[in-house]
């Protein structure tokens, strides 16, 4: 059975509403918007101004790249849904087509949204990667501190989210891939009531590269839900929780409902010839369903307790996330 409306349970925590006209101050974007693309709003905005800025998105496909440049001020950038508690009422897609396969310069800008601006906020916007299968193709490359994702829909294949630097959110999001597709080296990221979904087996969900003992990454996956796309090829036991991209790999699946796509080992070595494993911090604590049991790979780590968001994003976090998200 798919777990599509797992986030369900948690949606009471934010007042399901429509956001269907721009708020009060917001730049509009789109069919009968002040701008018709996405990009062309983020450059009007001023990058030094300390006066916090926004943008509402109308309902349409945006076949672009976005890049938003560091700035002074708060960016918060909407789209346009009836139903702001949930990605499952998106209308506003944001589409690209990039790989390395393809001729991107990097892995970083094969990102259809890059963002390198702190203090920022997206609420119901899809962002996709639609290069597909055989190469590294990120949908979303996050480049920054306090950044939050609220009813976010991330969709690629490999590499799908690039939470590279910074403490950063997501949450009632949903997220998509099969290698390696919530990646990144020096993030802090909090993925809070979302549902993860695979659609291919034979990879891993996480792929952190903390690059020290000392380096501060530390992915969480809280009080959500792994199981396949609709379409998804993936077998029981072919998909793991994560693998390290380097020795000092720091990731935790904690409350979380494991379908059986799940390997009973739950983690893996990055590579035969490369394990990565001295150094992990693998840990799991209260997760439910058929992919939760099994003996576990010895390099990881079963909690006694769960992880606490304020011990993760430190104890102000609430003066940027949105906690009315959060399970």
């Amino acid at each position: 059975m798919h777990l599509f409306f797992y986030i369900s349970a948690f949606a009471t925590a934010v007042l399901a509403t429509s956001r269907t006209t721009a708020p009060s101050g917001a730049i509009t974007v789109g069919s009968g918007g002040t701008y018709s693309t996405i990009q062309d709003a983020i450059d009007s905005l001023s990058t030094t101004s300390t006066t916090a800025q926004s943008l509402f998105i109308l309902a349409g496909t945006y076949t672009e790249q976005v890049t938003i440049p560091s700035r002074a001020a708060a960016l918060t950038i909407y789209g346009y849904t009836t139903n702001t508690a949930s990605y499952t009422s998106n209308v506003v897609n944001i589409e690209h087509s990039s790989s390395l396969a393809s001729g991107a310069s990097s892995d970083e800008a094969t990102g259809t949204v890059i963002n390198e601006a702190a203090n920022t906020k997206f609420y119901n916007i899809n962002i996709k990667n639609t290069y597909g299968e055989g190469s590294q193709a990120i949908a979303l490359a996050a480049y920054n501190t306090e950044q939050g994702y609220y009813g976010v829909g991330l969709y690629g294949y490999q590499d799908t989210l690039l939470a590279e630097t910074g403490n950063q959110v997501y949450a009632a999001c949903y997220i998509e891939g099969a290698v390696d597709f919530i990646f990144g080296q020096h993030a802090i990221a909090w993925i809070d009531s979302s549902d993860i979904r695979v659609s291919a087996g034979g990879g891993a969900i996480t792929a952190n590269g903390r690059s020290s003992s000392s380096d501060v990454s530390y992915y969480v996956i809280n009080k959500s839900s792994v199981d396949t796309t609709t379409s998804s090829t993936a077998t029981s036991g072919t998909v793991f929780l994560g693998r390290p991209w380097s020795e000092y790999a720091r990731v935790c699946f904690q409350d979380t409902v494991l379908s059986n796509i799940i390997n009973s080992a739950g983690w893996e070595e990055w590579s035969s010839s490369e394990p990565n494993t001295e150094d992990v911090t693998f840990e799991e604590y209260g997760n439910t369903g058929d992919g939760a049991s099994g003996t576990r790979a010895s390099f990881s780590t079963k909690l006694s307790s769960a992880l606490s968001i304020s011990t993760i994003l430190g104890s102000g976090y609430a003066d940027w996330v949105d906690t009315s998200y959060l399970a």
